[in-house]
């Protein structure tokens, strides 16, 4: 953006904020979600938008007061894998938030961890791109999520967001995720440090649009978790991916764990696919669409993008972010057409699914393989974005400034 357009930018937002236009592309809805579809089998029926994290708040707002951030910060970067223990020196009410956060759930399933890894061997390439360019895209549509990210530090150095964001997406997807030797409970909980931060510094931006209700929350988390777990599990039952029930049913738990270790109440996390299809549909569906800040990002993302893809044009990734999130979606936040590149994207990517797919079924390589090849394509994703130094999620030291 220019500096007047920006500026202009700004007063826009703000107003549309302050004038509640903004919330137009949110329609209001009642929560009417039954827990009984959740894995706790029931719940207070409270409305998740008026939920927020009442035990991370408070311990990172005492952070902030006291002045512990970038200590912390530097602390815990050496905190990386789930079986070690928490580094000495971190203020002693910090560690008793830590120590409860990073326990896994009770109900939590080995033997489906063991079939999602499995999975991730032969189809983690479809998941990374639908993670990419897929979430990644639908997050720009997502107005809660758009102004939080446009006007939070990460806002400020998008490559530097996205490399953390990576991180959560390939932890996630490891074979060791939630083993002792893997990262995706240290990921999850300093995840949970940074939303509560966000939560902390956004209300004191001057330029944030929505400073009377604190970001978010576990609706919002919810709507997040959707455009990952739910949205991709359906694109890969659209695109017709012979996946087993059993792994099918391990993916979900995966990111069912995943939606507790990040804070949220198992009284919202869905217990089955149905279930999550029908939450979707009332919290993630209806409120997609263009602001201002989400058509910028758009705008940043396509660029980044373009520069991972090792010389891919410009407009074969506005092509594939269309044909991954649709079109009412990529004209809300501007995506540019693309004709050309979306007729080979159309018809070339639905041939690539059968080949790979024939390959997998007839065993012409192991499942290893696979992995192997798509591995070196999502760590040299990560070494793009994170410029070949190690990712630590950190709390930002404040807001994003213009």
């Amino acid at each position: 953006m220019t500096e007047w357009s920006r500026r202009g930018f700004l007063r826009a937002s703000g107003a549309a904020g302050a004038l509640g236009v903004l919330g137009g592309v949110m329609p209001s809805r009642a929560w009417g979600w039954s827990s009984s579809g959740s894995l706790a089998g029931s719940g207070y029926g409270v409305d998740p938008a008026q939920v927020w994290d009442a035990v991370a708040d408070p311990v990172v707002a005492r952070l902030y007061q006291t002045g512990q951030v970038a200590q912390v910060n530097q602390l815990l970067k050496s905190w990386t894998t789930n079986d070690q223990a928490l580094p000495r020196g971190l203020p002693g009410y910090l560690v008793d938030f830590l120590e409860p956060a990073r326990q896994l759930p009770s109900w939590l399933d080995r033997e489906k961890l063991a079939a999602v890894g499995n999975f991730y061997q032969t189809r983690g390439q479809y998941l990374g791109l639908l993670y990419g360019l897929g979430s990644g895209m639908m997050s720009t549509a997502i107005p809660n999520e758009a102004r939080a990210v446009y006007y939070s530090a990460g806002g400020a150095n998008m490559r530097d967001r996205i490399a953390k964001t990576s991180k959560l997406g390939y932890d996630v997807g490891a074979l060791d995720a939630y083993q002792p030797g893997g990262q995706m409970i240290v990921t999850a909980v300093k995840t949970r440090l940074v939303h509560a931060a966000v939560r902390h510094l956004l209300p004191q931006s001057p330029y944030y649009p929505s400073a009377a209700t604190p970001p978010i929350s576990k609706a919002d988390m919810l709507v997040t978790w959707h455009s990952l777990a739910t949205y991709s599990m359906g694109k890969l039952t659209a695109w017709q991916v012979p996946i087993p029930a059993q792994q099918s049913e391990a993916y979900l738990h995966l990111w069912q764990v995943t939606a507790h270790m990040l804070g949220i109440e198992d009284e919202y996390i869905p217990a089955t696919w149905a279930d999550a299809n029908a939450q979707r549909a009332q919290v993630l569906d209806p409120v997609l669409g263009g602001t201002p800040e989400g058509i910028d990002l758009a705008k940043v993302l396509i660029q980044l993008a373009a520069n991972a893809g090792a010389g891919l044009p410009r407009e074969f990734i506005c092509a594939m972010s269309r044909y991954l999130v649709g079109d009412r979606v990529a004209d809300s936040v501007q995506i540019p057409r693309a004709p050309g590149w979306q007729k080979t994207v159309t018809a070339g990517w639905p041939n690539y699914l059968r080949f790979r797919e024939a390959g997998i079924s007839s065993h012409v390589l192991p499942a290893e393989a696979y992995w192997m090849f798509d591995e070196m394509l999502r760590r040299s994703v990560l070494f793009y974005f994170a410029e070949g130094r190690p990712i630590h999620i950190t709390m930002p030291a404040a807001n994003r400034t213009f």
